[in-house]
């Protein structure tokens, strides 16, 4: 079965709106556990806008599911990562200022640091995925990295879907399969929600991991986080 992670970010943006530690992101992310999902996600920013350090750390010593951290891999997010040790680190483009990740990484002009970030995480043994494109280059150039994973950038996905679902997900299956013929496992993630993740794992049944945030937490307003990533579980059993 696909594995459902969920990513607070959101939750602790709330808090952070505030001050104070209302909604309680540890809490949150002992009750998504409990409530079901398969693994906790976190993106830590050099503001700290939303997920701190701070939280990164404490998070790691209370979850027995899998932890996720993602981020562009500067010093600062090295160190956090290596200090922390998730079961996997996903590397993420993005810039310190970007509202959301919003592209993939050109795997082939950053393949030579690439290769290097993803030797240091294996060698202290995290499991390593890159964010990409469905572009089959960056796709066979990620395997070169000696990365685990990548993780398929899915807005275009999203967008498209309600226009033409068969024409949206024809590029995501054709990189999800050059993804399998290197030997890459495959994850997903960016606006899926419960309109759209049906489909998508229908027609990509080896995904192996989901990470959805803003959708799930957006939903758990109105239906209620337990209600909420029992839904989301149940597009991924089928």
């Amino acid at each position: 079965m696909t594995k459902l992670s969920v990513n607070i970010n959101k939750i602790a943006t709330l808090r952070n709106a505030r001050g104070g530690n209302i909604p309680n992101v540890l809490n949150a992310a002992v009750n998504c556990q409990l409530y079901g999902a398969d693994g906790i996600t976190v993106h830590p920013r050099p503001d700290e806008r939303h997920i701190r350090y701070k939280d990164v750390t404490e998070i790691k010593s209370i979850i027995t599911t899998e932890f996720n951290i993602e981020g562009n891999p500067s010093d600062s997010f090295i160190n956090l990562v290596l200090s922390v040790r998730p079961d996997q680190v996903t590397l993420v483009p993005d810039r310190h200022d970007a509202i959301t990740s919003n592209a993939g990484w050109d795997t082939v002009s950053n393949r030579s640091f690439l290769t290097d970030v993803v030797t240091t995480f294996k060698k202290a043994g995290i499991r390593t995925s890159l964010f990409v494109d469905t572009k089959a280059v960056n796709i066979q150039n990620a395997a070169a990295t000696g990365a685990d994973r990548v993780e398929l950038y899915t807005e275009p996905y999203a967008s498209g879907f309600s226009h033409n679902a068969a024409e949206a997900i024809a590029p995501f299956i054709k990189a999800a399969e050059i993804a399998r013929e290197t030997g890459l496992g495959l994850n997903a993630g960016h606006d899926l929600n419960l309109n759209n993740l049906n489909y998508f794992h229908s027609n990509i049944p080896w995904l192996m991991e989901v990470s959805i945030g803003h959708a799930l937490i957006a939903d758990a307003l109105y239906l209620g986080l337990e209600n909420t990533i029992q839904l989301y579980k149940r597009q991924l059993a089928t």
